[in-house]
């Protein structure tokens, strides 16, 4: 179907002139062709040509011949662009060229050497398992059968384990894999690690953030224990679009920028793309007051605060990018600045030229998870097959479970072609999804960011995209999924009531027209860095002379762990003496231990696993627990075991953990006055309890009980910015005591929803603490902190651009035709204090009373 069609669905019933803010039509591309690399593989040539593909596109063979030359490189072009032939046509035909040369002359001493192996790394389990079935239909299509590739994971058994060490040639695997596993045993791998050709990365700007710190000291790491083998492997690297790949890549894998090769040239054909933004409808009525409603996602959708970081949402799943201040995306100001603010009387649709009076209403609007279920429904049922991405595991839940029952009332026969895929689920459940997307059984499938990347499912119409996924990088490459292989495609962007998508469908520009971020982190963090100083020490030894590879903070850090006993220092280096293996000093992904299984109480059976930092919110005992539809209780949840038990019932309700949160400033590491307001960042200590939970009925959301918990508190050490409002300036905005806590709450929301315009995150990277009166700082203060120990780079970020920062928050509280504030300005999806109290217009008066002492641009 092509989008034109698709858009005729969409417009069913006047929908599309009532919800589409914007339309945009994306102009198709035609592809280039380059010719086959002399050096490459004939055999492999023949296969690629079995499987369509004659001769290949000009940037493949651009990076192709880098990475053979031994050039480290780093190709970025667009989703479905084909990078995978540029590092398995260069890395397959090294592994080949090798075993032929021990063959044509076994009684060389040179043929006694190991072969040359490849390692590749991704993100998730999917995109490896996804790229061995790849590799094996080319070697197949080859008939290639002297090429020994295989996963390795933590699904792996000890003896396909043990295989893999031994015999093969190619390993998939995950950094994680490569943490705790290969590296601290790596004389058991050294088959593997000391033969390294090729160290290929895959979707390397999805590690950014905490997590793409944490990976890039692994790959330094790697290089290191490779190299005490003899082996020098070139790194290769893919990726989205990005802003400067070169310089992230480089970063990541810790060689200057200057020898990285990087391909941006995209020359794959691109078929034409419709792209729509969409605000769902306001509901009827709304006599009942906005904190009572639960904001933007339905009760299955809710994203189940994570207890361990305050407010902040964060979860492992979804591993979130940084933005240090000395690295992060170019200056909105370089790109001419942030986009106007809609004014309050309202813009109407973009690209009508009209100007419409909007009306002040305080409804709500219908969920983006209920919308996009409508959506996702309707383009099934006309013959598509979509992906719709959602924020959270229970609104992949949510959204599959209510386009089934759609669907069941006009077309049964469809029901089952309908499905949710997410984290948690068990291995085998991931696999038998993929092959049926890919097979076209299912042909709506509601997912989470796990299908953001690059597994290969072809022949896609449409993706939905349940509000802003924090980054314009996620959301191309989400985008690309539909219209795979050059067809066409469409892409609807459905809103959250959230300020930030309000402003975003509002204005096209922003997220149509604005460069991609930067993939930005900061391996230098003390809190990264440390363990992994540690890891390497157990590895081998640290010398002096290794220590540029991590960095100018490594000695004194080192220095450090040598005082407080952690390292011992003699004079061939630094080493690990303890018992316990250091890799298990951190968590890459930040999930704050193990995961926590979820096991049916009756037979055993396991359901399904939770992240271990979200396990207090969200399998609580009576928490509702949904997996494919099927509802289950928490009857125990048994923190020291990680072990949830549950028992399938059918409910009529959802429940909502509650929690209180208390923030204590640690050190003040920079700080300026604004004449009267204080304008501050450093580390604090962010503590959470989760205290209780509701039960709401559903669909209405009617309190049907609330029920105390007995959990341990958790304390998170972070980086904040914060900003102080003393009386004087309260009295100046016109904010009396009374008004003051709603106000400085509804500007930390309002401020946390603004922030990603300016930093690589989504508010579900942050969180933030408002009081009348800190004890720390002595005035009332708002807080807005990073969700990873040690920060992450964002509030660094925000206190850089403090007033265009500000600015932005103001204008779009503003901005919002609200008459005393909704989820579009300044209540939060993840509010812990239910959202209350919240003084919409006293926050629009303190914040322009702040900007007022503000240093000019």
């Amino acid at each position: 179907m092509g989008p034109g069609e698709l858009l005729d669905v969409l417009a069913a019933g006047g929908r599309l002139a009532e919800r589409a803010t914007h339309v945009r039509h994306l102009p198709p591309r035609a592809g280039t062709h380059g010719d086959w690399p002399a050096w490459a593989d004939p055999d492999l040539v023949r296969g690629y040509r079995a499987l369509g593909v004659d001769r290949p596109w000009a940037h493949q063979v651009d990076a192709a011949e880098a990475v053979h030359a031994g050039r480290h490189t780093v190709l970025a072009t667009s989703t479905g662009s084909g990078k995978s032939l540029a590092y398995w046509l260069p890395a397959l035909t090294t592994v080949r060229a090798a075993r032929a040369g021990a063959v044509l002359d076994p009684g060389r001493i040179e043929s006694a050497r190991r072969r040359p192996t490849v390692l590749y790394l991704s993100p998730t389990k999917a995109l490896a398992a996804d790229q061995l079935a790849s590799v094996e239909r080319l070697l197949a299509a080859s008939g290639v059968r002297d090429v020994r590739v295989a996963t390795c994971d933590g699904d792996t058994s000890r003896d396909e384990r043990r295989w893999v060490r031994e015999h093969a040639d190619v390993v998939l695997t995950n950094p994680d894999l490569l943490h705790h596993a290969v590296l601290p045993q790596h004389r058991t791998w050294s088959r593997v690690v000391g033969s390294l050709a090729y160290v290929v990365v895959d979707e390397c700007h999805a590690f950014r953030g905490v997590f793409g710190a944490h990976v890039g000291l692994v790959l330094r790491r790697l290089r290191r224990v490779a190299a005490s083998y003899g082996a020098a492997p070139v790194m290769v690297m893919a990726s989205a679009t990005t802003g400067d790949p070169a310089t992230s890549a480089a970063r990541l894998v810790g060689v200057p920028a200057h020898e990285v090769h990087a391909v941006t040239a995209d020359a794959s054909p691109a078929g034409r793309k419709a792209f729509v933004l969409w605000q769902p409808p306001e509901l009827p009525g709304g006599d009942s007051p906005w904190s009572a409603l639960v904001p933007d996602d339905d009760p299955w959708a809710s994203v189940l605060l994570v207890p361990a970081r305050g407010d902040t949402g964060v979860g492992a799943a979804d591993p979130a990018g940084d933005e240090p201040a000395e690295h992060g995306p170019r200056d909105p100001d370089a790109a001419g600045g942030l986009p106007e603010p809609v004014t309050p009387e309202g813009s109407g649709p973009q690209g009508t030229g009209e100007r419409l009076v909007a009306v002040r209403t305080d409804r709500p609007r219908r969920t983006a998870t209920a919308e996009v279920a409508d959506l996702l429904a309707d383009l099934v049922a006309a013959g598509a097959r979509v992906l719709a991405f959602t924020r959270s595991r229970r609104g992949a839940e949510s959204v599959a479970t209510t386009t089934q029952a759609h669907l069941a009332a006009v077309h049964p026969a469809l029901v089952d072609q309908v499905q949710a895929y997410r984290g948690g689920y068990l291995p085998e459940e991931r696999r038998a999804l993929e092959r049926a997307v890919r097979s076209g059984e299912v042909r709506g499938l509601a997912t989470t960011s796990a299908l953001e990347l690059g597994v290969d499912i072809s022949g896609l119409d449409a993706v939905l995209v349940a509000g802003w996924p924090g980054t314009r990088v996620s959301l191309w490459q989400q985008a690309g999924r539909a219209g795979r292989a050059g067809s066409d495609g469409l892409v609807v962007l459905v809103a959250r009531e959230d300020p930030l998508d309000t402003f975003l469908v509002h204005h096209p520009e922003a997220v149509l027209d604005a460069p991609v971020e930067a993939t930005v982190f900061d391996t230098g963090n003390p809190y990264v860095l440390a363990p992994h100083l540690c890891a390497a020490a157990a590895e081998a030894p640290l010398r002096a002379e290794e220590l540029d590879l991590f960095g100018p903070r490594a000695p004194a850090l080192l220095d450090e762990l040598t005082q407080r006993g952690v390292l011992r220092r003699r004079s061939s280096g630094w080493y690990w003496t303890h018992a316990e293996p250091a890799s298990r000093l951190t968590d890459l992904r930040g999930a704050g231990g193990q995961p926590v299984r979820v096991v049916e109480t009756a037979t055993g059976r396991l359901l399904g696993t939770v992240d271990a930092a979200s396990a207090d919110a969200t399998v609580h005992p009576g928490a509702v627990y949904v997996h494919q539809g099927r509802t289950f209780v928490v009857d125990d949840l048994h923190l020291d075991d990680a072990v949830a038990l549950a028992t399938a019932r059918d409910v009529d309700h959802g429940t909502w953990a509650r929690w209180v949160t208390s923030t204590s400033v640690v050190d003040v590491e920079q700080e300026v006055s604004w004449g009267p307001v204080t304008w501050a960042t450093g580390q604090v200590d962010v503590t959470t309890q989760v205290l209780g939970y509701q039960r709401r009925r559903l669909p209405d959301l009617q309190v049907l009980g609330t029920h105390e918990l007995d959990l341990p508190a958790r304390t998170l050490r972070t980086a904040a910015v914060w900003w102080t409002a003393p009386a004087a300036v309260l009295e100046e905005a016109g904010v009396t005591l009374e008004a003051a806590p709603g106000a400085l709450h509804a500007a930390e929301h309002a401020s946390i929803g603004l922030l990603p315009l300016l930093a690589t995150c989504d508010r579900w990277d942050l969180g933030g603490l408002s009081t009348l009166a800190h004890v720390d700082t002595g005035h009332a203060t708002v807080f807005v902190h990073d969700g990873h120990p040690g920060g992450a780079g964002f509030a660094a970020r925000g206190f850089d651009l403090g007033p265009t920062w500000l600015a932005a928050t103001r204008d779009a509280i503003a901005a919002c035709p609200c008459a005393a504030g909704c989820p579009a300005c300044v209540q939060s999806p993840k509010c812990g204090n239910g959202n209350d109290p919240l003084d919409k217009h006293a926050a629009l008066r303190l914040l322009t009373a702040v900007l007022a002492h503000a240093p000019a641009g």
